[in-house]
């Protein structure tokens, strides 16, 4: 019998869903060759890597489930989260953080809701409508993953801004530099020189007769260009990262761009994604989700679920603040 071990961690899910579901999106094949001439292709030799590339990403934690009191003896479940995002920078200069930020939120459906003050930071409250049909812990969970999505757009923006010198190769005004945003790139897509990188699959976009090119990328190789229609609109292409030969889908990664660029310019970020990413990706004696978990990515993560705080301390800080607001509410006098 012949089998494979994947690299990835299974502690973390699978990197490819054992049966991929069929999407039902519109897809358009023929952006970058006709269907009958798709086949892997090879990095092209007369590009370049960016001078600058800026990793994005965002990390998020639960720090309590809490009840807020709408009423005498009624109360709507609400979390308080923390949150972060961040940017990496890898340049001439090597790789170096950019400031990063932190919040921390209450998410709720409660209209009495209110910050919570504490001695480690204070929650905002965030109040977010219920909806029909979904439990209230899925709505909570929605409402802080969109707060997240605004903190890595803010992140990125940034990136680009006032925290770089001006002669910086990833300053604003430098088209020579490559923004990677970790996820789907929805929402941001309007960003310029941006990708997005996926690192799971759980949907199959290609018919089976073009499906069956991913099983044969060789390292760097990628599949051509096609563009997704729904839910979202976005070009996109698979790409192998270098690994140890193993399953068909062994270090397969999916990224996507704009949908509203020209498919000449799709095209150069297309290239420009073969010959980048891969410097960066993870060994497996290093990194759990290898190759895919790029190093850059794999060390903002850390940074930034260091810089959300003490779990155990905030959970305290949140006990103390509920008890003394307890003794702060007056005592009804019969």
């Amino acid at each position: 019998m012949r089998f494979a071990v994947e690299a990835w961690d299974p502690s973390y899910g699978a990197s490819v869903e054992s049966e991929l579901n069929e999407s039902a999106a519109e897809v358009v094949l023929d952006v970058e060759r006709p269907v009958q001439s798709w086949h892997p292709i090879d990095p092209d030799p007369s590009v370049r890597p960016p001078a600058a590339v800026l990793f994005v990403d965002g990390v998020r934690r639960v720090d309590a489930q809490v009840w807020v009191e709408e009423q005498e003896g009624q109360a709507s479940p609400a979390l308080c989260a923390s949150y972060a995002a961040g940017a990496v920078c890898c340049c001439r200069d090597g790789a170096h953080l950019l400031p990063p930020e932190v919040r921390r939120g209450l998410f709720s459906t409660a209209p009495e809701a209110d910050d919570i003050a504490t001695g480690a930071g204070t929650y905002q409250a965030q109040r977010t409508d219920e909806r029909s049909g979904v439990a209230p812990g899925q709505v909570l969970s929605s409402a802080l993953q969109r707060a997240l999505a605004d903190t890595e757009f803010a992140a990125a923006t940034a990136a680009r801004g006032g925290h770089l010198a001006p002669e910086h190769p990833g300053a604003d005004g430098d088209l020579d530099d490559l923004l990677v945003l970790d996820g789907s790139l929805r929402g941001r897509q309007h960003l310029p020189r941006t990708i997005g990188y996926v690192k799971t699959h759980h949907s199959n976009y290609l018919p089976p007769q073009l499906a069956a090119v991913i099983a044969t990328l060789g390292a760097g190789q990628r599949t051509p260009v096609f563009r997704i229609e729904a839910p979202w609109r976005r070009h996109t292409w698979y790409l192998r990262l270098p690994c140890r030969p193993g399953a068909p889908w062994a270090g397969v990664v999916r990224v996507e761009c704009s949908a509203e660029l020209p498919a000449a310019d799709v095209v150069t970020l297309a290239s420009r994604s073969q010959v980048t990413l891969g410097r960066f990706a993870s060994a497996e004696y290093k990194d759990s989700r290898a190759p895919q978990n790029l190093y850059p990515i794999a060390g903002l993560e850390r940074e930034l679920r260091r810089r959300l705080g003490d779990p155990n301390l905030l959970y305290r800080a949140l006990r103390r603040a509920a008890v003394r607001e307890r003794e702060a509410q007056p005592v009804a006098v019969a």
